[in-house]
């Protein structure tokens, strides 16, 4: 996997952090400074973590599979991806939440990660070291979640629907070059 694969990979599974950084941005009265870099914190560490978790639970049962184990990349993240271009076209109006509660930032982030965990079991396929990677994703999701929050006032919900759009293409698209490499 190339740097360029794995910035591609971080950006991709950061669209859901992107979208709801837009939304708290957008639909929170105030934002302060201090909750900028909580939202953007919470989604990069847990974009990090999930893929480490992902790449260590697939060495519990990686050689009762090596032989379809590009097939399983491919479904997991084609799955990610189809689910993500799904909710990117789902309309969401602004609803009465706390968007920077430790509480709503966790719960948050959990959501928002799932897709790594399935993205760290794909790197173990590959047989690439972890630690790169999900630092490199986790930066990535830090970057992006604090741009996010900071134009989502002025961009909205369309500009978080179309990144989760263009980020569930991207999972397909390293799905199928993955399958393919497997041949």
């Amino acid at each position: 996997m190339t740097i360029l694969e794995i910035f591609i990979l971080g950006l991709a599974l950061s669209a859901d952090a992107f979208a709801v950084s837009l939304a708290a941005g957008m639909c929170s009265s105030e934002v302060k400074i201090s909750d900028k870099f909580k939202i953007s914190f919470f989604f990069g560490i847990f974009q990090g973590i999930m893929p480490v978790i992902g790449w260590f639970a697939g060495f519990l049962f990686l050689s009762y599979i090596k032989s379809f184990d590009h097939w399983i990349a491919m479904g997991l993240l084609s799955f990610i991806g189809i689910k993500m271009i799904i909710e990117s076209r789902k309309a969401e109006d602004c609803k009465t939440f706390n968007y920077f509660s430790t509480g709503s930032l966790f719960v948050m982030a959990i959501a928002t990660s799932i897709d790594a965990l399935a993205a760290g079991l794909s790197i173990l396929f590959l047989g690439i070291e972890i630690f790169f990677p999900a630092l490199f994703i986790a930066s990535t999701t830090f970057m992006i979640s604090l741009i996010g929050v900071n134009i989502g006032k002025k961009a909205g919900r369309r500009l978080g629907q179309n990144a989760e759009l263009f980020g569930g293409i991207i999972l397909i698209l390293i799905g199928l070059k993955i399958l393919l490499d497997g041949f």
